[in-house]
């Protein structure tokens, strides 16, 4: 009983975070007024009455795994969803993996993975890492962890036994296409370093491509050591697609490296705490032409730094509206290992434009995956701004690009290969009896080897579908086996090399070289007024 009201007790301090109406807990806002505190204290007797019902009259005995699910997954959530869609409550698992995920880096042998039928398999060794030293590769099926089966595990139980202290051992069995017996891999856990900046290399003579997968604790550092790998460059194209956001700061430290010294990267104005404003604390004297590629899923961080080029006329924004997501979370450790994400800011780009879209009566499932994108991008907009000189922008609703690119669509020949693996499992009955090189042509023995599978493996094609989509199908041939062979980079890179989206963003690098010329008049003018 009394482990139940304390978890009762702990989900009200939960609600008076969210609502804001603590905020002397969290630092610096004004006491509440004898009418709030009234209304606080019959919120929460309204709470643990309905708490103390369920808990003596429910059908089934609420042990300590139903109430947390109750108050975890219920309570807590479904109050928090009718705030924003934004604001979160992480129970301890959940927490930690935020935490890990921000901080780029976990202890482990270093391997992605991820279920297939009935068995979990490795997507791709990370290179560097314990597991990419011992040999594993792409495709072989973890069965058992330090002897214990993996039969019935999903890929997080899994991946929970397989990581732990450094410098600790964990013996892995795997199954290899190819191979009579299970191997046994006798690994010693190590940290992890997880890159945000997952590829990075000049895909034109003299035109660098960084592809920014999030904004965590290293991006800044990824960003510049890319940079400084690259050398003197005439062009680069950042590849912000998919990107969710992350951490505000370090969205700052990456708009530094382009922008000038002073230059405001994002203001923050919210009710409990004092307005913000963020400026490049450094700047940059770099005078290459930049685009930035973005889709429907660039959001938060990420439309952060695409807002702040674009108003500084900086970079050219091509591509897909972006997500639009205009509010800032403060996470908040709260007891018992749990942490929660509460909205307390509205982030504004440079010109002002907040570009988070409506969410009013709109359903979480409308608002992540059915909707329909920035308003008109004309003067019916009621979010009309200007650049620094003095093109106009338009928010409420994420970025809209200045150049569009066509979403990428997948056909029905796609779907099918994809949803059976079937250049994954590929390359494992390839690379079980064959090997390859960086020189390696995917011709037409190779494609007839690959239609030869697909029957075997009772996959549907016909002939023509494979002539439709043959460049497609002849990049992913080799990018997955180069993964295998190489490692993941190779694999993405040559991915990059044949994508639609990249190749036609790099078309408008002469419009973006016209916008940075154009600027410089500007920038000068402004810097010899500040003197």
């Amino acid at each position: 009983m009394v482990n139940r009201t304390r978890r009762a007790l702990f989900s009200a301090t939960i609600f008076l975070a969210a609502c804001g109406v603590a905020g002397s807990v969290f630092g610096g806002v004004s006491a509440q007024s004898a009418t709030d505190e009234s209304a606080l204290r019959d919120s929460m007797k309204s709470f643990t009455n309905v708490y103390a019902v369920v808990e003596q009259n429910y059908a089934d005995k609420l042990d300590n795994d139903k109430i947390d699910k109750a108050i975890y997954d219920g309570a807590i959530p479904g109050m928090l969803r009718v705030l924003d869609p934004h604001s979160s409550f992480h129970d301890p698992k959940d927490f930690a993996q935020m935490r890990e995920d921000q901080h780029g880096k976990y202890y482990g042998v270093g391997m992605q993975i991820q279920p297939q039928g009935d068995k979990i398999v490795v997507v791709a060794p990370f290179e560097g890492t314990p597991s990419y030293k011992a040999g594993i590769r792409p495709g072989d099926a973890i069965l058992a962890i330090d002897g214990k089966t993996t039969e019935h595990m999903d890929s997080a139980a899994v991946a929970s036994l397989l990581k732990g202290p450094r410098g600790t051992h964990v013996s892995v069995t795997m199954g290899r296409e190819g191979t009579a017996k299970p191997l046994v891999f006798d690994l010693i856990r190590d940290e992890i370093p997880r890159y945000s900046v997952d590829i990075a290399f000049q895909i034109k003579p003299g035109i660098g491509y960084i592809h920014v997968t999030n904004f965590m604790e290293t991006t800044s550092h990824e960003v510049q050591a890319a940079l400084d790998k690259f050398g003197p460059i005439n062009g680069l194209l950042i590849d912000l697609r998919g990107n969710p956001g992350g951490l505000l700061n370090e969205a700052v430290n990456v708009s530094d490296k382009f922008l000038q010294k002073g230059d405001i990267v994002v203001s923050q104005r919210g009710r409990a705490f004092p307005d913000q404003v963020y400026r490049a604390p450094s700047g940059s004297n770099v005078k290459y032409p930049i685009v930035v590629l973005v889709n429907r899923n660039t959001a938060s961080a990420a439309e952060i730094v695409s807002g702040a080029l674009q108003d500084h006329d900086r970079a050219l924004i091509v591509g897909e509206t972006t997500f639009g997501k205009g509010l800032v979370q403060t996470v908040f450790p709260i007891a018992e290992n749990t942490g929660l994400a509460l909205t307390t800011f509205h982030y504004y780009t440079p010109s002002g434009r907040l570009i988070q879209r409506n969410y009013d009566g709109v359903s979480l499932y409308d608002y992540y995956y059915a909707r329909q994108g920035a308003l008109p991008a004309n003067n019916t907009n009621t979010e009309v701004k200007l650049t620094d000189s003095g093109r106009t922008v338009y928010g409420g609703g994420g970025i809209t690009p200045d150049e569009k690119i066509a979403e990428l669509k997948s056909d029905h020949l796609q779907d099918i290969l994809l949803q059976h693996y079937a250049f994954f499992n590929f390359t494992k009955h390839y690379l079980s009896d064959h090997s390859v090189t960086k020189e390696l042509v995917v011709d037409d023995a190779l494609i007839q080897q690959f239609k030869d599978f697909l029957k075997s493996e009772k996959i549907e094609y016909t002939d023509k579908d494979i002539a439709d989509n043959l460049d497609w199908v002849k990049s992913t041939i080799k990018a997955e086996l180069f993964t295998t062979q190489f490692g993941q980079a190779e694999g993405m890179r040559i991915r990059a090399e044949w994508d639609p989206q990249i190749s036609k963003a790099l078309t408008f690098m002469p419009e973006a070289l016209a916008l940075e010329n154009h600027t410089l008049p500007a920038q000068q003018k402004t810097q010899t007024a500040s003197k």
